[in-house]
């Protein structure tokens, strides 16, 4: 659900996203409208950086490829906090491609994906993983524009686990036979690497190891349900890099950490992967936008430069470059999904 109420890969089917809310018809236009103009008049009221009136980095007509410019963003925490984080990035994107933005959040990863295979999206910050699962079912959808660079010049991040400090889990070992909680299915550190890498670690399988393993709805309520104990421990994404009491220099922890709702005193880590790249902004492949392909990186290293609390905000962290990438940095993390898929139909 969005800004103006609709996720963009529902187009208009009203009836399956009355559906998907469980309310009669009557009652759900009237809830639809009450929010859409709610969640529209805050985006107006937060769409107010000053930097963005300045801004003179590249830029382009993109009325010439459509009347808009769609942004999505992927529905690992509450949408209203994705939108007021973001808010600065739509100013930017109106002003390098004058065009009016349009913010899109989703309930899950799945939908972010499937919006950006429907072509209906323009931009869409995905994980590894997810910009794996869009290449797989469509080599011709979508490609990596850019990622991040953390501060210490790594292009990657890592997934970690973590429990409560007062669970008396102070290991790995210590959750066999407990209960672990996973992020989402299309998350690269949330699901992916760890669903490969802790099986590798003990060669046994995950269901095997742990009494019971779920998803939790994102990143922030995987963490959070560690916290309320509803799972023994949790994993997620960190730049691994910084302060521990901060939450490291950027990713879940930091993100919890900076909106007051962790304390990293309450908890300890317990495994960490191998480094991960870091996700691409993506865009479509048509050849249509190859320009505001160009000006996406251009424009994403002038707020850098220029506004670096916007990009703070917008990057969940601290990022020390804004790098351009292609699909080769990605090849490995395609393997890798693509080996789980196969590995999933055989077991069926």
């Amino acid at each position: 659900i969005n800004s103006i109420g609709v996720c963009p890969n529902q187009g208009s089917k009203l009836t399956r996203l009355v559906t998907f809310l469980g309310l009669n018809l009557e009652q759900k236009m009237i809830n639809f409208v009450k929010s859409s103009l709610a969640v529209a008049v805050g985006i107006a009221a937060l769409s107010t950086s000053t930097f963005a009136g300045n801004y003179d980095g590249p830029s382009m007509d993109f009325s010439t490829v459509r009347p808009d410019f769609r942004v999505g963003f992927l529905g690992d925490e509450a949408a209203q906090d994705i939108l007021t984080r973001n808010a600065c990035l739509k100013d930017y994107v109106e002003a390098a491609y004058n065009v009016p933005a349009k913010m899109f959040t989703f309930k899950d990863y799945a939908g972010t994906m499937e919006s950006m295979l429907g072509g209906n999206l323009d931009y869409a910050w995905f994980g590894a993983s997810g910009y794996a699962g869009i290449y797989l079912e469509d080599p011709n959808a979508a490609v990596p524009v850019l990622t991040r660079m953390q501060p210490t010049g790594d292009t990657g991040y890592y997934s970690v686990m973590v429990a409560r400090k007062d669970s008396g889990i102070s290991s790995l070992e210590d959750m066999k036979g407990k209960h672990l909680g996973f992020a989402d299915p299309n998350s690269t550190s949330g699901y992916l690497i760890p669903s490969v890498e802790l099986p590798e670690l003990y060669n046994v399988k995950i269901d095997d190891y742990f009494s019971k393993t779920s998803f939790n709805g994102g990143h922030e309520n995987n963490v959070l349900a560690v916290m309320n104990g509803d799972v023994d421990a949790g994993v997620t994404w960190v730049s691994g890099v910084g302060e521990w009491d901060e939450g490291y220099t950027s990713g879940n922890l930091r993100k919890m950490v900076d909106k007051g709702i962790l304390n990293m005193d309450d908890i300890t880590q317990i495994w960490s992967s191998k480094l991960i790249p870091n996700g691409p902004i993506v865009m479509p492949k048509d050849d249509a936008y190859a320009k505001a392909r160009e000006v996406m990186v251009g424009m994403k290293q002038w707020i850098l430069k220029n506004d670096p609390k916007c990009s703070e905000d917008v990057a969940n962290g601290i990022v020390k470059a804004w790098v351009p990438v292609d699909h080769s940095f990605y090849e490995v993390v395609v393997k890798a999904r693509k080996a789980k898929i196969e590995a999933k139909k055989k077991s069926n």
